[in-house]
């Protein structure tokens, strides 16, 4: 590692995503996280404006509302029954899924309440359908859907699909905590496995160069993932003229570099039917049942799967 790593472009939230007990065991490559895509037709149709763009839950679900109301083909906002989705309401709030040393669940809290009631007010404020995310990924670019809470990486599909019908426009996730923010972030990662030291060292001037800023503004134009390393961000020379062609891809870059966190995998065996468990609870909560005690009893459950006294 550089003996300065803010400096190389890594900052504290990039390099996160690749360490475990304070120790760096990869470093990023790519990344996405979860970002606000918006219909500004149906925005402007309801009412709303995208100048005048609300920057917090409660103003997107008041829209949501407006927009939900234009027709019955045509819905308000969509968010997937999926622990990464929660994660980051989670996130956003200021929470976490589990304390630092994995040995209790924590998303029962303040904040994890308040993050897993939007489930719940997405459908009764704002008109939110029980679709599947297919049904959600066809019906935004077709234009039936004003407001998607959808992975940063699909960018280029969305512009695509719904190209010749709207001009997609990205937002960030809403920030309501102060600090402690993060956002679960999905990508790839690099590692170097041999004890070799000369091995060692030209895989590190490999990884050096992928994870830099050169190698970062290859895959930042070449795929939808916003990149691993701040200075392509901080200095134009590197990927000014594609934010200038593609203004929506750096509200999630920029998300990644200020709030990117790692994407909790719950410990043990048992740990991929707990993000089933997560999901089965936030479908309830999307059709109505209440918060509390749906998340509690959710808590509770995970700590026995997990074996958590």
């Amino acid at each position: 590692m550089p003996a300065d790593p803010a400096a190389a472009g890594y900052t504290p939230a990039l390099l996160s995503l690749g360490q475990y007990e304070n120790a760096q065991h990869a470093m990023a490559t790519s990344a996405s996280t979860m970002v606000l895509y918006v219909n500004p037709d149906l925005v402007e149709q309801a009412g709303g404006s995208m100048d005048d763009f609300p920057t917090d839950f409660d103003g997107i679900i008041e829209l949501a509302a407006k927009i939900d109301a234009l027709g019955d083909n045509i819905e308000g906002v969509w968010i997937g029954r999926h622990d990464w989705r929660f994660q980051s309401l989670l996130g956003s709030h200021g929470g976490r899924p589990l304390n630092e040393d994995e040995s209790d669940v924590t998303f029962d809290s303040e904040a994890g309440l308040t993050a897993a009631s939007l489930y719940n007010r997405f459908t009764t404020e704002g008109g939110m359908e029980s679709w599947g995310q297919d049904d959600a990924r066809q019906a935004f670019p077709a234009g039936t859907l004003g407001m998607f809470f959808e992975s940063s990486s699909l960018l280029k599909r969305f512009e695509e699909g719904a190209a010749g019908n709207f001009e997609v426009v990205v937002k960030g996730t809403p920030v309501v905590a102060e600090e402690n923010v993060y956002f679960p972030t999905g990508g790839s990662a690099i590692v170097i496995l041999s004890d070799d030291e000369e091995k060692q060292a030209a895989a590190w001037e490999y990884v050096s160069f992928v994870t830099g800023p050169e190698g970062q503004k290859i895959i930042v134009e070449n795929t939808g993932y916003a990149p691993a390393n701040k200075i392509v961000l901080d200095d134009e020379s590197y990927l000014g003229a594609y934010y200038a062609a593609n203004p929506n891809a750096i509200v999630g870059h920029t998300q990644v570099a200020n709030h990117a966190g790692p994407w909790y995998a719950y410990p043990g065996a048992e740990g991929v039917a707990v993000t089933d468990l997560i999901g089965a609870a936030l479908v309830e909560l999307a059709e109505g049942a209440e918060v509390e005690a749906t998340v509690n009893e959710l808590a509770e459950t995970v700590r026995l799967q997990l074996g958590i006294n």
